[in-house]
């Protein structure tokens, strides 16, 4: 049985979550409801000063927990598998400016092609930029998403697809980000989770919920314990496994997006301590 969270010293919180936010906005508010664990989306990144942004999250406090995100490696189209090496090249300088130590990794997926195509892709596309990677001292974590995406976000979708791209990439800057929405229904879930951990190849851990019925499956997340997921039972196999790194709260919900950023903080937090 999983123990309690007692404190918030391990929460972090994806910018995307609070998607109506800008950077300026996260930050400050998450440091006031005591929340120092972030993940930064790269959008809310645009068009500023990145070596700002790394003095805000200074002043505030913050630990980087990863940029989000890097990836989309596959395409039957070589220019843009060439774009997309370029783009996670951009990536990595990103996390070198504003202290993000790991970058997540949305593999892609191109249903013009077979999922084996896309696979060798991938693992094309991470061996290119890890040499960039290592030299910067960023890890590279790879998230199987789950099969509802397998024909254009990822073709990596369970937890052993995942497993054994890292094992093959050979690197102590390549490993797996566990989120649950993705590989909840996965059976070989927690014999995959201790595999990672032996191999010590789990870098991340993310929640939400999966909402019975779901109105969307991408925007249609919900805050922990309101959906079908044993998000407890899930985290003590993270732990197990030898995981003591941040637990993410990464949310696409147009419904949370859409009520007062505030309150719905304040749900995250009541979230976390009673229902992760």
């Amino acid at each position: 049985m999983a123990s309690q969270i007692k404190d918030l010293s391990k929460l972090c919180i994806h910018t995307q979550t609070t998607k109506p936010w800008d950077i300026d906005a996260c930050v400050r508010n998450y440091s006031m409801k005591g929340i120092k664990g972030i993940t930064i989306w790269r959008n809310v990144l645009e068009n500023k000063n990145l070596n700002g942004v790394k003095a805000l999250l200074d002043d505030f406090g913050m630990n980087v927990v990863s940029l989000a995100r890097g990836g989309f490696f596959p395409s039957v189209d070589a220019g843009k598998r060439h774009k997309a090496i370029d783009d996670n090249l951009l990536a990595i300088e990103q996390a070198a400016v504003i202290g993000a130590p790991m970058i997540v990794l949305v593999c892609g997926a191109d249903g013009g092609q077979s999922l084996e195509k896309s696979r060798e892709q991938i693992a094309e596309g991470i061996a290119k930029i890890l040499p960039a990677a290592q030299k910067a001292g960023i890890k590279l974590a790879i998230e199987p998403l789950h099969p509802m995406y397998a024909g254009d976000r990822s073709a990596i979708n369970t937890i052993r697809q995942a497993n054994e791209m890292a094992e093959m990439l050979h690197s102590e800057f390549v490993g797996v980000a566990v989120d649950v929405y993705h590989t909840w229904w996965d059976p070989d879930l927690q014999a995959g989770i201790q595999r990672c951990g032996e191999q010590k190849k789990l870098f991340a851990f993310h929640v939400c919920d999966w909402n019975v019925p779901t109105t969307d499956f991408l925007n249609d997340r919900g805050l922990m314990g309101e959906g079908c997921i044993n998000i407890p039972e899930i985290r003590t196999w993270v732990e197990d496994a030898g995981f003591r790194g941040f637990i993410e709260v990464e949310i696409f919900s147009d419904k949370y997006w859409a009520m007062d950023q505030k309150a719905y903080l304040e749900k995250i937090k009541q979230a976390y301590l009673t229902k992760t």
